[in-house]
């Protein structure tokens, strides 16, 4: 488990978000991008917290 939240450049959909996110917290990425891909469904901010993960999780430089 990874003790930092960074987005990996290995295994990026999109931005890596949802693959930092699961790296950070020790779960399968696919659930990640799963429960997130669901919650799109609900009213609400997602796309624009997805955003802001996006900038402010710094790229794993490796």
């Amino acid at each position: 488990m990874a003790t930092t939240l960074t987005r990996p450049r290995q295994g990026a959909i999109i931005a890596g978000v949802c693959a930092g996110l699961a790296e950070r917290f020790g779960w399968n990425v696919s659930v990640v991008r799963l429960l997130f891909l669901l919650s799109l469904i609900l009213p609400g901010s997602q796309v624009i917290v997805y955003a802001i993960l996006w900038l402010l999780m710094p790229r794993r430089p490796y």
